[in-house]
């Protein structure tokens, strides 16, 4: 990755940097389903440089990493984000500097609280036709293996879009778990369309963005 684009999140008293990363983070995952370059494939890549440094987990910065500043200029991320300029610091696209460790960003699979209460409670009803006990019972008894959350990964809440078209009246918000991890060099792997290393590099091969 040769360049680069900063953005800085910028809360208010009644307006939540949270909030605002959902709100970014959803327009730029937007951004790159767009102008993917294959199937869940995306030439653009993102960073967290203050990912577990501050006090929200993924900090207030997000950078977007690109090999060819052509490919920055084309995706014209200040028009996904015109609404939230108000929240939001854009800079321009610039080269990344030339000493820099590396990083690979990706996606956790870790199930939230409503999953695992509405699992949880699917198993009990079944449980308790199958075996005469009270619902109460059934679920007394499967807390004791009740899956604990991973919190570790620092996670974003957004909307699926495909849910949304399907069933526009079923809750079809979803957290995005992140996951850092350093590495000796760049492995030159892919990424998916939320700028993550994407799933399909091998396990020697991870997508790298540059960390400064």
């Amino acid at each position: 990755m040769n360049y680069y684009q900063e953005i800085t999140l910028l809360p208010e008293e009644d307006v939540s940097l949270g909030f605002i990363w959902q709100k970014v983070f959803q327009q730029v995952h937007i951004a790159l389903v767009e102008h993917k370059v294959d199937k869940n494939k995306s030439a653009v890549a993102i960073g967290f440089p203050q990912y577990g440094k501050a006090k929200f987990p993924l900090g207030s910065k997000l950078r977007l990493f690109a090999k060819e500043q052509a490919q920055l200029e084309q995706l014209n991320i200040a028009k996904w984000l015109s609404r939230f300029e108000d929240y939001t610091h854009i800079k321009g696209i610039k080269p990344v500097p030339d000493e820099v460790s590396y990083v690979s960003f990706t996606r956790k699979n870790v199930k939230s609280p409503e999953r695992i209460e509405r699992e949880m409670t699917e198993k009990a009803q079944r449980w308790s036709q199958k075996s005469g006990k009270s619902l109460e019972e059934c679920l007394a008894e499967l807390e004791q293996t009740k899956p604990d959350l991973n919190t570790k990964h620092a996670f974003i809440f957004l909307h699926s879009q495909q849910t949304k078209v399907r069933s526009p009246d079923k809750n079809n918000k979803y957290p995005l778990f992140i996951a850092m991890q350093e590495r000796e060099s760049d492995t030159h792997g892919t990424f998916d369309c939320y700028g993550l290393s994407a799933k399909a590099n091998d396990k020697n091969s991870f997508g790298c963005v540059p960390q400064f």
